[in-house]
């Protein structure tokens, strides 16, 4: 396995060992046995010992969060200067002339300066004015994808940016209510991500870093080339940003392989970066008083068209808030269609004087998100709605800071109950693939959905599903297949899919499982009932009954069953020779083709599988019985018998 390789399979294995380790500790479930845990840490630390790499986020290292009441100012070794710009290819095919050069992304968020000293991270700093910049060490230790540890042993100083991928930065925006507190762009969220007080903070919002330049290293040859220097980083574990070589006569290829790129790029990029790789050459170039001569940035020319306002589109989301979303005539930019821009509140409406059959001026910033760049004619805002699009009920115009914006202040309104919509079609409920929150969003503020039932007809919506963005013939069939399949499904998945408090799909089998899978007692249940059932507690049972006294949502639970096909569930004759019995099962397994098979057996003999060992596991089933794992350690000091598979089995043939 080559270099590239074991650092692709070192970040295999941290992402995999994080997700093992958040499930058992989080999710009290198991998606590997300890023994796996064990050989695939092992691996994990013989790669990092091998290679002298420790990423950031690796289970090997726990970096401490840290509260500070402020930010320390440091000078630069050397000024961080800007880049003189073009916006043209001439510019840099005379730029490029006869030599070599390094062509890269410029992404589009904060410049830090990494310090390594004895292969450990020392010292982090933003770019700051150029001249000083903030002290940022601890937060850049929670950064997704920076090297806690390097194997070069020297003093390495180098640039990268950090950056938030547009995924990320749509999420977290998403999360914040208030209009005025929403970030505006993926660079303004990094930047108050990376400069966080608490870096708790910083390691919730998915920051990496990219290398771009390396500006000490001693005693290594780099063989006078940037590019050297760069893949060299590479190797000490670093991510660097895409690059290739070009020179006068191919630059402008490589520009256009560059822009062909964009549209499916997760990560926010405002041009190309061009460097001659000679650095002998380049330094001899010295600077001037604001740019360096051996390197240039190309900026995209913003393509702008004219097209007409058709209509204002009022889309609520699920903070109550309503935005509005210019809808033009199509227009041709950066090779697509696009119709659609969002104006994000009033006030924007009212800075633009933005009214239907206004002449606009469009752009997309960054050849990626559609904008308004200018209103020709400038009509004036007219008919806010005054009822929500969604719920029909009332609206109120708010002003947060200084930014006027649309409310829905109907607590009802579908558009907020988002979350239940998702945990509804999610993967231990009803399971509809294609409907992920986005496509929810889209469709409550569409009104296609009020309610369970319409996730059932949105058939009705074919010709306006099949125009909207992402979805074409193809992908509307796959989804009106998945809402067909779904409608086969189970009692405890359509209980566990209402979204009652406390009730996760565990107790919804739990409970069915009492009422003989009987549809119409499910609701009738009483709290005496349900507190009588091994594993269902009062609060529960309170939660249950709360529910479906509301006669609203025992109407839609009494509805989804005449949507539904809800297969009887046939008795299996077994004796239920482990009823009121817990098991916890670890390990590999031998005579089954994996431990679900086993959780099955128990389940139809009447008991009942968890995650973790307690007071309340019977037996732990483990092949391994004499193992210092965790789970044995506990059932040792509960007193609770480990037994091995050999055993389960007898235990098996002796009851039946």
């Amino acid at each position: 396995m080559d270099q590239d390789n074991k650092m692709n399979r070192m970040q295999e294995l941290i992402e995999l060992l994080n997700r093992a380790g958040k499930a058992y500790y989080q999710d009290a479930e198991e998606i590997m046995s300890d023994y796996q845990y064990d050989a695939l840490y092992d691996e994990l630390t013989g790669l990092e010992k091998e290679l002298g790499v420790t990423l950031a986020g690796s289970p090997t290292v726990n970096v401490g969060y840290e509260v500070l009441s402020e930010l320390p100012k440091e000078r630069h070794e050397s000024p961080m200067l800007s880049l003189d710009k073009t916006k043209e290819t001439e510019g840099l095919e005379e730029f490029a002339g006869s030599q070599k050069v390094v062509v890269s992304w410029k992404l589009d968020g904060l410049t830090i300066v990494l310090t390594y000293r004895n292969g450990e991270l020392a010292k982090a700093v933003t770019r700051g004015n150029g001249e000083v910049g903030e002290v940022i060490t601890n937060n850049a230790r929670v950064f997704k994808n920076i090297p806690l540890q390097i194997p070069y042993q020297g003093e390495l100083i180098l640039r990268g940016e950090a950056i938030i991928g547009y995924r990320d930065f749509e999420k977290i925006n998403a999360e914040i209510a208030e209009v005025d507190a929403k970030y505006k762009n993926p660079r303004n969220l990094c930047s108050g991500s990376v400069r966080q007080l608490n870096n708790e903070v910083t390691a919730k919002r998915n920051v990496r870093f990219y290398a771009f330049s390396l500006v000490k290293a001693e005693n290594v040859g780099f063989h006078n080339s940037r590019a050297y220097q760069l893949d060299w980083l590479e190797k000490q574990g670093f991510e660097v940003v895409e690059h290739y070589m070009a020179d006068g006569d191919s630059i402008e290829r490589e520009v256009i392989k560059f822009s062909e790129k964009i549209a499916a790029n997760d990560f926010p990029s405002d041009g190309l970066v061009i460097v001659y790789d000679d650095i002998e050459y380049g330094l001899s170039l010295g600077r001037t008083s604001k740019f360096p001569r051996d390197s240039i940035a190309f900026k995209w020319a913003d393509e702008t068209s004219r097209t007409v306002l058709q209509e204002i589109e009022w889309s609520p989301s699920r903070t109550g808030l309503i935005n509005p979303v210019a809808i033009f005539e199509p227009v041709e930019l950066e090779g697509t269609t696009v119709s659609r821009a969002s104006v994000h509140n009033i006030s924007i409406m009212e800075e633009l004087e933005l009214g239907v059959g206004d002449e606009l001026e469009v752009y997309k910033a960054n050849m990626i998100i559609p904008q308004i760049a200018r209103n020709l004619t400038r009509s004036g805002v007219k008919d806010i709605p005054e009822i929500c699009p969604v719920c029909g009920g009332p609206t109120e115009i708010r002003k947060v800071s200084n930014a006027k914006a649309l409310y829905c202040v109907n607590p009802s309104c579908q558009a907020k109950q988002l979350k239940s919509y998702a945990l509804f079609v999610s993967r231990n409920a009803l399971n509809i693939d294609g409907l992920s929150e986005a496509t929810l969003e889209k469709f409550i503020a569409r009104g296609f959905i009020h309610s369970y039932t319409d996730l059932f007809h949105l058939d009705r919506y074919q010709e306006e599903i099949q125009t909207m963005e992402g979805f074409g013939e193809k992908s509307y069939q796959n989804l009106i297949n998945s809402i067909e399949k779904a409608r086969e499904t189970t009692l405890p998945r359509l209980l566990y899919g209402l979204g009652i408090a406390n009730i996760g799909l565990a107790n919804a089998k739990l409970i069915c499982k009492e009422t003989g899978d009987d549809r119409e007692k499910l609701a009738r249940l009483t709290e005496e009932e349900l507190s009588s059932i091994d594993g269902v507690g009062g609060v529960i049972a309170k939660s249950y009954v709360d529910y479906f006294a509301d006669a609203g949502r025992r109407g839609a639970y009494e509805e989804l069953l005449e949507e539904l096909h809800i297969p009887e569930e046939k008795s299996t004759g077994e004796e239920l020779i482990f009823e009121g019995k817990s098991f916890v099962i670890t390990g590999n397994v031998q005579h089954f083709a994996n431990r679900n098979e086993v959780k099955a057996l128990i389940e139809a003999k009447g008991g009942k599988v968890t995650g973790s060992v307690s007071s309340k596991t019977d037996y732990l089933i483990n092949n391994n019985t004499k193992s210092a794992s965790s789970k044995n350690k506990k059932a040792k000091d509960l007193g609770i018998p480990i037994i091995s598979e050999e055993e389960f089995l007898s235990m098996i043939e002796e009851r039946s």
